[in-house]
Formats: C-alpha cells, structure tokens, sequence
C-alpha cells in the first residue's frame, strides 16, 4: 500500500501565471545589473539553486554562499510580489485528488518535491491555499539535483511516518521527465500529468507508471492499491 505521495509544484500543482520567472528576472536585474538576466535559462523541472548558478556563471558572478543568500533574500520579496499580479491558478484535480487522498482509510502522508526553494514554495501554495496540506518536503535548497531532493523527502516521510519504505509505497507525482527521474531514481511509483510545458506523448515516452492529460483523469484508487 502506497504511504508517501510526493507531488511536484509548478505545472502540477498550480500555475503561477509566470510569478517565479518574473521574480527571478527582478533579482537579476535590481540586485546584480543583469537586466537579461534569465534570457537563455530553463527553468522547468530544474531546481532554483541550479538555476541561480548557471546564471552566476553566464554573468561572471561569483557563486559564494553570500551571493546565494543575496538572490534568494531578494527573490522571495519579488515572488510574493509577483503572485498578486500574475493571473494563476491551481490546476485542474488538484484540490480533488487531495481531498481523496486524505479521506482513504489509511491516507498516505502527503508531501512536496520541488526544485523550490522551501520558503519560495511556501510563498506560492499560501497564495492558492495549499500549502496546509503537505507535512513534509524535499526542497531546491536541500540539494541542487533532483535526484538528491527525492530521496531527502523520501528521508523525511520514512521519519515522520517511523517506517523504512520500499519503492512501491511511494508515488511521485510531476509534469515534467526530469520529476520522471527522480521518481525513478528512489525506485517510486511515478505519476506524470501532462498540465506543464510537456505533451502527454512526451512523457509517456519517458515510461512513468501512470501518464494522464490532468488529475482529473486518475483515481486514488489507481494509484494507492486500497
């Protein structure tokens, strides 16, 4: 029976309307003179701190701890700035599979695995009144791979649930193939929904166990094994 249900944020959870983009290009621009700062970075199913590196190293900036500190401590202003002026949305599903998840007899513990940074995904599931619902987390600034942040949380659900667990008690859930990756990589049950910057036929390509168009489509059943 699946104990853990790990769900990506950006493109699976909610939209934010470009806030975190935007936010980012602030930064850049206010705090380091680089008013193009973000033009060339990929920024789906990366982690912030990745993020921030490569572009530390496309200006000649040095990537110390201090200018680490610096980019985030501004960053997080911005986003919350942001939020309120962007047009997003949680995406279609989401607040159903939730509520699902938790009414099963043995709900598993839901938790968070994001390239975020943990108060920057604070800032945005506050904003669209989600962020209550997950107890535990892997973040973009406990790692800089994705790989590292699934097994951090899978670590933490282990802890807060006073279990080892296997593979198969796992479920990530995410919309792009690298949160495939990382899924695969802790040996987890892997839900792609197509609700981000990538087709259904792309991802399927990547061999998740479950790939639907949105969240609506799947039932808690499918993925918990009741």
């Amino acid at each position: 029976m699946v104990r853990l249900v790990l769900f990506d944020i950006d493109g699976t959870l909610i939209h934010s309307g470009g806030a975190g983009e935007k936010a980012f290009a602030e930064v850049c621009k206010m705090e380091f003179d680089a008013p193009e700062g973000t033009s060339g970075l990929r920024f789906a199913g990366r982690t912030d701190t990745s993020i921030v590196r490569e572009f530390f190293l496309l200006h000649q900036i040095e990537p110390s701890a201090e200018n680490f500190k610096r980019f985030f401590d501004c960053y997080v202003f911005w986003l919350d700035q942001k939020l309120t002026q962007m047009r997003g949305r949680v995406l279609p599903g989401v607040f159903e599979v939730i509520n699902r998840l938790r009414a099963l007899r043995k709900p598993p513990l839901l938790g968070l695995l994001t390239g975020n940074i943990r108060l920057g995904a604070e800032i945005k599931l506050r904003h669209y009144q989600l962020w209550d619902n997950f107890l535990i987390g892997g973040f973009g600034d406990d790692h800089e791979e994705r790989n590292c942040i699934a097994g951090v949380a899978r670590d933490r659900g282990q802890i807060k649930l006073g279990q080892k667990l296997q593979g198969d008690q796992i479920v990530v859930i995410g919309d792009t193939p690298l949160d495939i990756e990382c899924g695969k990589a802790i040996n987890a049950k892997v839900l792609a929904v197509a609700t981000g910057n990538y087709q259904r036929t792309e991802l399927a390509a990547q061999k998740p166990t479950w790939c639907v168009e949105t969240l609506e489509e799947i039932e808690v059943d499918t993925i918990c094994d009741p």
